[in-house]
């Protein structure tokens, strides 16, 4: 005996009448009718297997509530696509926002290449070119390097260094510079893929240069220092610098690599930044290979770095892995953008990372009432904004232990966790930061092309809220 059909379910619309609505045409045009007639089934089918009591009992009101849904799974796929963020975090190299964020030139020159580009052609000759070399020419004379190498990111770099320098071999690193990173990602791993022996020296928190010499013997390929980007060992403790390591690595005929991590090719100090290594210093101290991020403290896009001897980088390029993990042609565009920024002497008036790490709060304070003002204003003085003193962060494992002094958009009066989420699912979707249950606006990280943006999102966010209660 069949069971008897439910009463909502003769309520349900046919799927051409849905589609027929004018929202559902709408997302049709933009999405593709396919794409869209799988969102009207999926939803009925999840209509069919809900409880009767939870939905409408009227044709009318099922129809609505079908293309309510519907309209709301297109939504959430167009969340999930790629697409731009206003960075309101206070975090300058957010890394689930792909840290640095890049110059305008930057921009540019990703365009401009996009249809086609000398990638592997020399335009003098006409004959086959090699990819890059323009990019190295650059980073040659930024760091003082005999040769440079780019890969996909610095992960890649260190693979590829390691397999070419020491595969089968030992590798000597101190025992306080094992990391891991963000997602799992754990140095000691690189090794085991690279075909590595990993010989750890001193301890967590003191390693002398004599533990890395009681180390080496007749299977010792390579001594490696590597900073330690997003973390800091301070009390009792002590390092070996890579001035120390690179001597003794020319007295035992071993090359010193220095991974460095971010790329920060200038003295911060001066920024009330201070310890990050300088690429520069690493290769007069005398390092043999350096490697670090393009999208760091560089300011370019994501790709891994080495530096150093022609004869040690001439063996990287000539490994097949090197093919693997090489980069295309918008890379290329973006990071030689970035770096002939860094030559002309412009880094600190072109390059987003490196504009706002410098950023004081007198910097910050007439835009943040400028800002104020337009919110009050186009509010009605119907919610209530104001400025607030907060700590912003490097971010993008560089600088672990540093704050910045900064201005935020201080919103008042709202739920915090519903108001970031209804900032974070708008277009263009904006990242805030709540504390002691208030969303902040950090305007550290928030670009001043995006300000007028943000007004709008911000009293558009408080707008939905009271309309929807």
């Amino acid at each position: 005996m069949t069971s008897p059909v439910q009463p909502h379910l003769r309520l349900l619309p046919a799927v051409d009448r849905v589609l027929g609505a004018p929202e559902v045409a709408a997302l049709c045009d933009a999405h593709g009718r396919a794409t869209v007639t799988n969102y009207v089934r999926n939803v009925l089918d999840e209509l069919r297997a809900g409880a009767a009591d939870q939905l409408p009992d009227n044709a009318p009101d099922m129809e609505e509530e079908v293309v309510r849904r519907v309209s709301e799974r297109a939504g959430q796929s167009e969340r999930q696509r790629l697409r731009r963020v206003i960075n309101g975090t206070g975090i300058v190299l957010h890394t689930n926002l792909g840290r640095a964020p890049l110059a305008k030139r930057a921009v540019e020159a990703i365009a401009e290449v996009a249809a086609g580009a000398n990638l592997e052609v020399d335009l003098e000759t006409g004959q086959r070119g090699r990819r890059g070399a323009a990019v190295e020419s650059l980073l040659r004379e930024l760091t003082g390097a005999e040769a440079a190498l780019v890969v996909n990111n610095c992960a890649a770099a260190t693979l590829l260094t390691l397999q070419t320098v020491a595969a089968g071999r030992d590798v000597v690193i101190s025992r306080g510079q094992l990391i891991e990173i963000g997602g799992a990602f754990r140095l000691p791993d690189v090794f085991r893929q690279a075909g590595v022996k990993l010989v750890e020296v001193g301890t967590t928190n003191r390693t002398r240069l004599a533990d890395y010499a009681a180390a080496i013997h007749g299977e010792t390929a390579a001594l490696l220092r590597v900073h330690p980007s997003n973390y800091r060992i301070s009390g009792f403790s002590e390092s070996t610098s890579i001035g120390e390591l690179a001597a003794l690595g020319k007295e035992a005929d071993l090359p010193a690599i220095d991974d460095v991590g971010s790329g920060c090719l200038y003295d911060l100090a001066r920024y009330g930044l201070a310890d990050e290594p300088i690429v520069a210093d690493s290769l007069r101290a005398g390092a043999s290979l350096v490697l670090f991020s393009g999208d760091k403290l560089l300011g370019g896009p994501q790709c891994g770095i080495i530096v150093g001897g022609r004869e040690l980088v001439d063996r990287l390029r000539s490994n097949p892995l090197t093919r693997a993990l090489r980069v295309d042609k918008l890379t290329f565009a973006a990071l030689q953008a970035t770096l002939e920024i860094h030559r002309a002497g412009r880094a600190f008036e072109e390059i987003p990372a490196l504009q706002q790490l410098a950023l004081t709060e007198d910097d910050l304070r007439p835009r943040a009432v400028a800002l104020l003002a337009q919110l009050n204003a186009q509010s009605a003085g119907k919610h209530r904004f104001s400025i607030r003193s907060v700590d912003s962060a490097a971010g993008g494992g560089s600088l672990p232990d540093q704050t910045l002094p900064s201005l935020a958009i201080r919103i008042i009066g709202e739920n915090a966790t519903e108001l970031a989420a209804r900032l974070r699912r708008g277009n263009p979707a904006v990242l805030s930061r709540i504390v002691e249950d208030e969303v902040l606006i950090d305007l550290r990280t928030v670009m001043p092309d995006d300000d007028d943006a943000l007004v709008g999102r911000l009293v558009h966010a408080s707008q939905a809220r009271r309309e929807s209660t």
